[in-house]
């Protein structure tokens, strides 16, 4: 049976908010080259938009990691799959994701990106679900605040369907 894929946060809401976001990211940096990291796979849509949205120069990565569990469930631990291409020391560096919910992937990613010492490190993500979060981590820029809800679309899957939806859906049962 075909999952149903309801709109939770429109299109143009979206973009928008991305709008507001690089704003306030190129006035902070304003005189300075950024240095953008995604987190693959689903960090790359939000990226790709924000960085045309930029006023600022811009240079970007990605790295990619994996969480060991039952495919349903992490098990805490995360393993460094990609790692960056090019040194990050005395940059400023802003980690991308797309969303962040129990914190586990971005504490790792945090902790081993602030050790290469970057001139300044920031955390900015598409999508937060605080109440899922075991980890005490905050990003320093959220787009959305969500409920607990499975979310599909721009960049987020299900089973690798549904990144490419250019909203953020939930799956209806």
């Amino acid at each position: 049976m075909a999952e149903k894929v309801g709109i939770l946060i429109g299109e143009a809401e979206v973009e928008a908010k991305i709008e507001e976001m690089a704003a306030a990211i190129s006035k902070e940096y304003e005189g300075k080259t950024v240095h953008i990291i995604g987190v693959l796979k689903g960090s790359v849509f939000f990226m790709c938009e924000l960085a045309k949205k930029l006023t600022i120069p811009v240079t970007m990565d990605f790295m990619s990691v994996s969480s060991y569990g039952d495919g349903t469930t992490s098990s805490g631990i995360v393993r460094l799959v990609k790692d960056l291409d090019e040194s990050i020391e005395g940059r400023e560096v802003i980690l991308i994701e797309d969303i962040m919910d129990s914190g586990r992937t971005l504490s790792y990613l945090v902790k081993i990106l602030k050790e290469r010492k970057p001139a300044s490190f920031k955390v900015i993500t598409l999508l937060d679900k605080p109440d899922r979060r075991v980890v005490d981590i905050e990003p320093d820029m959220t787009g959305f605040i969500i409920p607990d809800r499975f979310v599909v679309g721009y960049g987020l899957d299900c089973a690798q369907k549904y990144r490419n939806l250019p909203y953020i859906g939930v799956i209806e049962e």
